[in-house]
């Protein structure tokens, strides 16, 4: 029986199939990537509103130096004898330091000693001197009244009196002369020891043992002791940032090595006349700092940052997500409106005209805004709490409470002790997103900021997310979603300020 010649389907079926299956998916493939809508989530760059804390800084860089210390020099000329101390040396208030060859100032003491010798015993010659002419004129006086010498003779012996007499005294201012001299020679050769002024370290030498010292011209310098138990930090600051600068704020300051460890203080002066370097204008803040454990020393650099406002457990976005907007002209409340004593400013910022110039607007109102910050002054928290959220109601209605002039300090003023006054609340924008990806524009208020990230005062919560920027498309990706124009993220070019280390704390 010859063999049949029909073929099976079944091959034939199963590479259709296959082809079919394969195109199918290509197809869903190129839907989804070039037809179905991208996820918004995927578009933008998103933050998530956190808490933490919050300091807007000035920085500059210092330089560590002791706050009391005593550059020790020579009173007296000669050869530098001894040095009975390095450099690191820990000495107290009158431990010898060195001392000077005394030969020349000895020999000089020994001759004052022996001149005054010589002139007190002079001096003895003078006292029997006139003694005698005391005696030979009394005798001239008794005989002139027995009328038995002449005039001339009583007048001879009264001269001689007055001579012996000068010269008695001239021998005594001598001696006085001579004993002030021998005590100058008996200081030179104390000072021949030198000791310690202060009680500290010795931190530089710059005599040598041997070397001749001359101080007839000025007084050579041997040595620095500091006092290294407080240094101070004389920081360079430029003239854009000096005006944020008050006496009191709190600053602290890290050093190269110190891993982040922070020193604290608070500003002790501004000094008035600045340093100028390369047409560039510095002025010099000082400040003290302990330093018990002695990991300060001298010369050290320090990378200086002046809190000049701060928040604790502030909401906190980054600066890139917030549109800040200009203040605009306040508008009173609508009539009835419940505003508490917002609606008491709101209509006295509605009494003026409209066309009324604005310096006569603002002295209107002032009285109003007076009694209105007494009002909140007389308030507890939970009415505060009340009112401020009253006011931000209103914002997110549209309009401007007329009470924003009247806010409590403190409330966007958080300026250390003694700080300057940071400007208060200001209004913004975010564009919140939520987990389907619809984006809401939403009007917040704001406090301060460090340019990186923005305190937020009212009209987020924790945990929301809003977008920061564009988010940069992949490589290759150009093209397939939204027409490829690389849109670059908005709000976060430029470079960041310079940040602490460890951030703020």
């Amino acid at each position: 029986m010859a063999p049949s010649n029909t073929t099976s389907p079944w091959p034939r079926v199963a590479g259709l199939l296959l082809a079919l299956a394969l195109l199918a998916g290509g197809a869903y493939l190129g839907w989804k990537h070039w037809l179905q809508p991208a996820n918004p989530r995927e578009q933008y760059q998103i933050a998530r509103v956190q808490r933490g804390d919050l300091e807007d800084l000035v920085t500059a860089t210092g330089t560590l130096q002791p706050r009391d210390y005593v550059d020790v020099g020579a009173q007296v000329s000669g050869q530098l004898k001894k040095i009975h101390v390095e450099i690191g040396s820990i000495v107290q208030q009158g431990d010898l330091l060195a001392e000077i060859d005394p030969t020349v100032l000895l020999a000089n003491v020994d001759a004052g000693r022996a001149n005054l010798r010589s002139l007190q015993a002079t001096l003895l010659v003078r006292e029997a001197a006139l003694v005698l002419a005391r005696d030979q004129h009394q005798r001239q006086k008794n005989l002139m009244a027995a009328d038995a010498t002449t005039t001339e003779a009583l007048r001879t012996a009264e001269n001689n009196l007055r001579s012996a007499e000068a010269q008695l005294a001239a021998q005594k201012a001598s001696i006085e002369q001579t004993q002030s001299t021998l005590r100058a020679s008996e200081a030179n050769l104390n000072y021949a020891r030198i000791y310690a002024p202060i009680s500290g370290a010795v931190v530089s030498i710059t005599a040598r043992q041997g070397q001749t010292l001359n101080a007839n011209q000025s007084a050579p310098i041997l040595l620095r002791v500091a006092d290294l138990s407080t240094m101070t930090v004389q920081t360079q600051v430029s003239e854009a940032d000096v005006g944020k600068l008050r006496v009191g704020m709190p600053v602290y300051f890290t050093t190269l090595g110190s891993q982040g460890q922070r020193w604290y203080g608070q500003l002790s002066k501004v000094e008035p006349t600045p340093t100028v370097t390369n047409n560039v204008v510095l002025y010099n803040a000082l400040f003290d700092v302990p330093n018990a454990d002695q990991r300060l020393m001298t010369s050290m650099t320090a990378q200086v940052f002046f809190i000049a406002a701060q928040a604790r457990d502030a909401l906190l976005v980054p600066a890139a997500a917030v549109q800040s907007q200009p203040r605009g002209p306040r508008r009173p409340a609508a009539p009835g409106s419940a505003a508490g004593p917002a609606a008491t400013a709101a209509s006295a910022a509605g009494a003026q005209a409209p066309g009324a110039p604005a310096q006569a607007q603002a002295q209107a109102q002032a009285p109003d805004r007076e009694r209105l910050r007494a009002e909140i002054a007389q308030m507890d928290e939970a009415q505060r709490r009340v009112f401020f959220e009253q006011r931000r109601r209103e914002r997110e209605a549209g309009g401007t409470p007329a009470a924003e002039a009247a806010e409590p300090a403190g409330r966007g003023r958080l300026a250390g002790p003694a700080g300057p006054a940071q400007r208060g609340p200001r209004q913004a924008t975010v564009r919140v997103i939520d987990a389907a990806g619809q984006v809401e524009e939403r009007r917040v208020e704001v406090g301060i900021s460090n340019r990186v990230q923005v305190q937020v005062l009212a009209g987020l919560d924790e945990g929301d997310e809003v977008i920061a920027g564009q988010r940069l498309p992949t490589a290759g990706a150009s093209g397939a979603r939204g027409g490829g124009t690389g849109q670059q993220r908005s709000g976060l070019q430029g470079g960041a300020p310079m940040m602490p280390p460890g951030g703020p704390r």
